[in-house]
């Protein structure tokens, strides 16, 4: 059972990472804070190609999004589905499943700034099945 389990973690991975392939990501910073023992913060930029979009996903920290560029759409399990453009913000909290995430556009790129808060050394995305 294990193994069936491992061979379909590694599967999801793989198509998570087929489907957002052109998508660019960049850590801009990684730091632990001293007054949360265990904890750290993480910013990147996020780079959406025209028409991407990424399958269902967890990110187990409590992550904010700024939309620099373009326009997103964003909707958590649950909660209403939003389209932000630049100045537009969104919160997911670490027990969110973010079942949409995705350009607005299939013309046009968009691009966010992304932070979250979470346990040193826990992945930033995974994916849910």
């Amino acid at each position: 059972m294990k193994k069936i389990a491992l061979i379909f973690s590694f599967t999801m991975c793989m198509v998570v990472s087929a489907l957002a392939q052109d998508r660019t990501v960049g850590l801009l910073m990684q730091k632990s804070f001293p007054d949360l023992p265990g904890r750290e913060g993480v910013m990147l930029v996020v780079d959406f190609p025209p028409g991407d979009s990424s399958p269902k996903h967890r990110h187990n920290a409590h992550t904010f999004v700024y939309v620099l560029e373009g326009s997103i759409v964003m909707q958590v399990e649950g909660g209403e589905k939003v389209t932000l453009s630049p100045g537009g913000t969104f919160y997911e909290t670490p027990d969110d499943i973010h079942v949409i995430s995705m350009n607005a556009s299939d013309t046009k790129p968009a691009k966010a700034l992304v932070f979250f808060v979470k346990k040193e050394g826990a992945p930033m995305t995974v994916p849910v099945p």
